[in-house]
């Protein structure tokens, strides 16, 4: 890729805001979390997570602050839990928080 192309995509990157656990609240949306490992999932709620982190913390870092409680690994991705996607997946819903375990 040439450099002005990567320039452009990397100043694109920094312009965009991730979003945040406020957001999510305000438009009524839980977090999925992922384990990269052993492949459980899990919908956490918003709220409960806002509490612990803060309204600005960003959607994506939520998952440096995961341990998984099947493996306990800390290698967990998050994202919006948008409605409408079907079964992504083992995901089937909301279910509870208790099988990701946030850390202090």
């Amino acid at each position: 890729m040439g450099r002005l192309k990567h320039s452009d995509l990397a100043a694109d990157d920094r312009r965009q805001r991730k979003a945040t656990l406020g957001d999510m609240a305000v438009q009524g949306l839980d977090v999925f979390c992922w384990c990269n490992r052993c492949g459980h999932n899990r919908v956490l709620a918003t709220h409960g997570l806002m509490a612990r982190l803060g309204a600005e913390f960003p959607v994506p870092e939520v998952g440096t602050r995961l341990r998984c409680s099947m493996c306990q690994s800390k290698d967990v991705a998050t994202r919006p839990n948008w409605r409408g996607l079907g079964p992504v997946t083992r995901h089937w819903g909301a279910e509870g928080d208790a099988d990701f375990a946030a850390e202090s």
